[in-house]
Formats: C-alpha cells, structure tokens, sequence
C-alpha cells in the first residue's frame, strides 16, 4: 500500500532516476497512483510523493481534443519548451497539507504553456503543448520529479504563510 510523503519528508528534495524499462512493478504504481489521487481529490501526483524516486506521474486534466477530463500516466516526462508568457495561478500540493489534512494553496507563477514529451505506460512516445490547467499541474508534477515544491517560488513572506499552516499541521 502507497503512503503519501509529507512536507518536511527528504525523499520530496530527491531528483528521480529516469525509468529505463516499463515493467509490470510501474504500471502496477501508476494504478496505485490513480485510486489514491482520487481518494483525495487530487489532479496529479508524482513518484516521489509516494516514495518511489523515478521519473513518473499521473495527472487528471483536458488535453487537445478531450471532451471529459481523463488520467495520463506519464514516464520520463520532459518539458521541451516554456511559453515566455508567465501567469500566476492558485496551486496546492496532496503532500502540503494544512491542520485540517486539506491542501494549503497560494499563488505561483509559472510559464502560460509547455510543450512536453512522455511515455505511456504501453511505451508510445507523446508529445503536446498544453496550456491553462493542464500545463499548471504538469509543471508542477514535474517539478516534484526534480526535487522541487511549489513553495520554492513563493517569497520568503509568502513561504513562512505556507509553512505556518503547515507546521500547525504537526
């Protein structure tokens, strides 16, 4: 059974090794990852928030043609390109959690769009350029698979806010 990794837990700081095969282990985590995403109402989550330090993540989201939001599960991700436009949006993290075990949230700034490549779990490359919420929580979900939390981009006074919920928390 998967456990979700806190705030304050070293394997979040970890930078992941690429996967180099896709085994039945992986897709077996990234069907592990999907339930407990959806057991707590998230849109993403990433390898090393469950402990596991190799680059892989799940997200829920709309890209290109979707009508209806749907899972990606995405090896070795890869942002190939960043928009130089940058637009600050409301963010929260399943492994930042406030004393209510809820999602502490604040504004981050982050690039209008991405252009990214992965592999699924059937090993069929992909590539798209994703903007709006689908390259918010892929960047974000990228980030974690380099050792990088959202409150890295936060100001100092921003952070200690974040942190405060968090420490609470404990």
């Amino acid at each position: 059974m998967l456990q979700m990794k806190l705030c304050g837990d070293l394997v979040l700081r970890e930078k992941c090794e690429p996967v180099t095969e896709i085994t039945p282990d992986i897709s077996s985590l990234l069907d592990e990852m999907v339930k407990m995403m959806n057991d707590q109402n998230g849109v993403g989550l990433a390898a090393p928030q469950v402990g596991i330090l190799q680059r892989f993540l799940i997200m829920k989201c709309k890209i290109g043609n979707d009508k209806e939001a749907k899972v990606y599960k995405m090896i070795n991700p890869e942002i190939v390109e960043k928009s130089m436009e940058i637009v600050d949006m409301e963010e929260g993290c399943l492994s930042v959690l406030g004393s209510d075990d809820l999602p502490v949230y604040s504004n981050v700034s982050r690039p209008k769009y991405v252009v990214i490549k992965w592999t699924d779990e059937k090993g069929e490359q992909h590539s798209n350029k994703l903007s709006g919420y689908a390259a918010r929580i892929v960047q974000h979900e990228i980030d974690h698979l380099d050792g990088i939390l959202f409150i890295d981009y936060l100001s100092p006074v921003k952070r200690e806010m974040v942190m405060s919920k968090v420490r609470r928390r404990k």
